[in-house]
């Protein structure tokens, strides 16, 4: 689905909003495919696959296709395949919408991958992506009026706080069962229930799921969602994000379902939010919002249902999952509809389009009589197995009926919003004029969902494998019940007809029902959330207020102390380390060159102008570098001189129309400069000392100088620590200079450049640095590409070899040069990125660890070559970066 999702706006450049159907297509494709794949996990044997990128963290990409697994890659493909069909009517035929149709597969395929995760890690991966995909869905596809952006952060930050919890639980569940294997820590689940992080690691689960599946108090996000159109809503309620709690819940009933905490707390609020959601549902006027809140109301129900645990309660859920899916979807799709044909989703704006719209009428019947729970249809079926898993709760004395009763009010306010659906959009007179029924395809994929209610609910016996399957992969060691269309009399059946009685009474009596839900509080919380999110806001602020400033000293002061401070303690607390030796046999050369310091920095300190500044510093840097040639350390030496030359051309630029002398600062300020400069030298040079001032080198340092010819074909020790024996380290840096370029580029937008303000290069150099610069640029270019091939066996590399082609991009506009078309930041980054990782995927790809260098028969070529030129590309994409915004040489790029 990743793949689909990055060629839909390829397809939907040429297919338009009809790139709904091609997706559709592959989305039943791949539920075919997976439904072959699914024969084992159906009779007891789960399927899974496995790339183990971690070995030594035991992380691996870990996918298992089991019973309940499979149940909601069903939802998420055959819901998502009507969905995507429906898109291709629903959608304006005069828009583009390939982002649109990317972000939508995205989400599919990030739920996808969440249901099928193997590895807690890839499932807590997954479960963020879902909200940082909801979050664009949400936030970019409502009208501008609807104002989107505000719903849309509220579901961010109320799910990445569920995300967090999540985090938190992954890790301590690894550390309890020693592993991150799903499977393995439903194994383990003695060891994890009798360790003492068993109640923190369940509260976090719970809480994860809780702002994943909208419960009270969490579920103001949910209605505040349906600003998104018809389509997002419709995927979101009916078979994502919202069932990602859900399954969440459900996987790891294995370990904590007979736990007397987690039952309690997962009934009770489940059963809280379910009338709660039912009563705003039924003084809701916008169907949409009715829509949203029923949902957070059939979720309580499920969520109550897991939390008595029982293999009855269970099943229920399973199989109510399964119908939810089902009517929601159809309800979503038909409320799009009827907007788009009628113009306004108030049922107090329509009425009576039963006469001019009657297979729309006949399928949001449908789908009302399922989510009521009546016959003949699956929700029929799957509300009185959840009325018999409430009636045998055992938590408390007394707690099935307690439960049996929320159950049965909860469902008779359904009842009732179910028949203020049809009769406020279908029935009574006809209000407005010219409406038509919409064609065929239009209505095509909603029917679909609803005859599947309908076929399901007397066929219902047909599901049993798979609810078999999917029950005893939730409750392992009980026997599922046995699903059926009609058990004769039973407590059930009556709960279900006080049910449908109930809810008549509130229908027959909806004006005065109406009079008083509308007297009672909203159930809100998205103004209460904001309120705080804004004082949280202003309290940062508060906080941050004393380092608002221009002036670098003050805003450095606090943290450099902080620092100083923290070594004093740590010198206090640890003492003095063992085994320093201050190298007595180092010859007069080093040290001399190290005395050339003190009067460099002695100058640098009163130093009056910045560009005297800057000379003195890059000056000291040199110094410096001399040290480590002499001290045997070429490529450091060499990576700190090319650094120097371009922070001098990057300070340049910085300073270019500044200021050009500092302000004389007092004498007071002067000596507290002074001071904090000397304790963090001071504390810099014991740190030093203290961490790397052993003579002898470290256990993995032997390893390396020993071992890394044989093992990496290179001969640069340095070269192949950074892309072979650590190169996920080096790819997290690498990571790292993306977010400084885009934070460069941000920070730069609309700012002018320095030849927008008159130019960086005066024409009296211009005319010497111009030839210069022309005449330089292709040995400079021959010398990186000399430093990148050699750096495995001699002191090079991608790193060093970039800052040598950044120093000819650096010095570009002070040649009054433009730099080429190419050269600009976004697309070196992109390519950086894509051939860093490429060595990682393809051994992963061939069963290798992440990042494991492969090499061609007779080692001449390593793919640690290509994570190389990666590095290369994303310093040079930097460097290209900076420069175009603090150069001014923008071209036809913003960056």
């Amino acid at each position: 689905m990743w793949a689909l999702a990055a060629v839909a706006p390829l397809i939907e450049r040429r297919l338009g909003r009809e790139t709904g159907y091609v997706l559709a297509a592959a989305l039943l494709i791949l539920a075919g495919l997976l439904g072959v794949v699914a024969r084992d996990p159906l009779t007891g044997a789960p399927t899974s696959a496995e790339w183990r990128w971690k070995p030594s963290l035991e992380v691996a990409f870990s996918l298992r296709l089991d019973g309940l697994a499979w149940l909601f890659c069903l939802l998420v493909l055959g819901v998502g395949a009507l969905i995507f069909a429906y898109c291709a009517r629903y959608l304006p035929e005069d828009e583009p919408h390939g982002i649109f149709y990317a972000q939508l597969t995205a989400f599919g395929a990030a739920m996808l991958g969440l249901v099928l995760a193997g590895d807690m890690v890839l499932l807590f991966v997954f479960w963020e992506l879902t909200t940082v995909l909801s979050f664009l869905l949400i936030g970019t596809t409502g009208p501008k009026s609807a104002r989107p952006a505000l719903p849309a952060r509220q579901a961010l930050l109320v799910t990445a706080l569920g995300g967090l919890a999540l985090l938190v639980a992954v890790v301590l569940l690894a550390v309890t069962a020693g592993t991150t294997d799903i499977g393995g820590v439903i194994a383990a689940r003695d060891e994890v229930l009798d360790s003492p992080l068993a109640p923190s690691v369940a509260g976090l689960l719970i809480l994860a799921a809780f702002t994943k599946s909208a419960q009270f108090p969490f579920h103001f996000w949910l209605p505040g969602a349906m600003v998104a159109v018809t389509p997002v809503s419709a995927y979101l309620h009916a078979a994502t994000m919202v069932k990602a709690g859900i399954y969440l819940l459900l996987r790891f009933s294995a370990v904590y379902a007979e736990q007397p905490g987690w039952s309690l707390t997962l009934t009770v609020v489940g059963l809280v939010t379910a009338v709660l959601g039912a009563l705003q549902a039924l003084r809701e006027h916008d169907l949409k919002a009715l829509l949203a809140y029923s949902t957070m109301s059939q979720l309580g129900l499920l969520v109550g249902a897991i939390g008595i645990g029982t293999t009855v309660a269970l099943a229920a859920a399973i199989l109510h999952t399964l119908a939810h899916a089902l009517f929601k979807a159809t309800l979503f799709m038909l409320v799009g509809v009827i907007d788009r044909e009628a113009g306004s989703r108030d049922i107090r704006e329509l009425g009576g389009l039963r006469r001019v719209m009657p297979v729309t009428a006949t399928l949001t019947g449908l789908a009302g009589l399922s989510m009521a729970g009546v016959l003949p249809m699956v929700g029929f079926v799957s509300k009185e197995s959840l009325f018999q898993g409430f009636y045998g709760a055992d938590l408390f004395p007394g707690s099935g009926v307690l439960a049996a009763t929320l159950a049965v009010t909860a469902s008779a306010l359904t009842f009732a919003y179910s028949i203020r659906i049809f009769y406020g959009a279908f029935a009574g007179p006809t209000t407005q004029e010219q409406l038509y029924e919409p064609a065929w395809p239009f209505l095509a994929p909603a029917a679909v969902a609803a005859v599947l209610g309908l076929v399901l609910g007397p066929a219902v016996a047909v599901l049993n494998p798979l609810m078999r399957r999917a029950v005893l992969d939730a409750e392992p060691w009980g026997e599922p019940p046995y699903f059926s269309f009609w058990h004769g009399l039973s407590p059930e059946l009556a709960l279900s007809a006080l049910t449908v009685s109930l809810g008549l009474i509130l229908f027959a009596y909806r004006a005065g029902v109406e009079a008083l839900l509308q007297r009672l509080p909203p159930l809100g919380g998205a103004v209460l959330f904001e309120r705080a999110y804004q004082a949280l806001l202003r309290f940062g602020e508060l906080v941050g207020r004393p380092d608002l400033r221009t002036a670098p000293a003050p805003f450095l002061a606090r943290p450099v102390l902080a620092l100083v401070a923290l070594g004093a303690v740590g010198a206090v607390l640890l003492g003095p380390p063992d085994g320093i030796s201050l190298r007595p046999e180092d010859g007069p050369l080093v040290w001399a060159t190290l005395l050339v310091l003190v009067p460099v920095v002695l100058a640098l300190v009163v130093a009056r102008t910045s560009v005297a500044a800057v000379v003195l510093l890059g000056t000291a840097g040199l110094v410096v570098a001399v040290w480590f040639v002499l001290a045997g350390a070429p490529d450091v030496a060499l990576t700190l001189l090319l650094v120097e030359v371009l922070t001098a051309v990057v300070a340049a630029f910085v300073l270019h129309g500044l200021v050009p002398y500092a302000r004389r600062s007092g004498r007071g300020r002067n000596v507290l400069a002074a001071a904090a400069a000397v304790l963090a030298g001071c504390a810099a040079a014991g740190a030093t000392l203290a961490l790397t001032g052993r003579r002898a080198p470290s256990p993995a340092g032997e390893h390396y100088l020993h071992n890394a010819e044989s093992e990496t074909k290179g001969t640069n020790v340095v070269n192949t620590i950074l892309v072979d024996y650590r190169g996920l380290d080096t790819l997290g840096e690498s990571v790292v200079l993306v977010a400084v370029a885009l934070g460069v580029a941000l920070l730069m937008s609309g700012t002018p450049g320095p030849t927008a303000r008159g130019g960086l290069a005066a024409a009296a150099y211009t005319e010497v640095l111009g030839p210069a610069y022309r005449l330089l640029t292709p040995a400079v270019a021959a010398l990186s590409g000399y430093l990148f091939l050699r750096g495995h066996d001699e002191p090079g590399g991608g790193f060093i070899a970039a800052l040598t082609a950044g120093t000819a991009v650096a010095l570009a506009p002070l040649a009054g040069a433009p730099l080429p078309r190419w050269l600009s930041g976004g697309p070196l980054l992109a390519c950086g990125l894509v051939l860093a990782l490429a060595p990682g995927l393809l051994a992963t790809a061939t069963g290798r660890p992440f990042l494991t260098p492969m090499f061609t028969p007779g080692g001449g070529f390593s793919t640690a070559l290509l994570f190389d030129a990666g590095v290369f590309a994303l310093v040079l994409g930097l460097m290209a970066t900076v420069v175009r915004r603090l150069g001014g040489d923008t071209g036809s790029r913003t960056w």
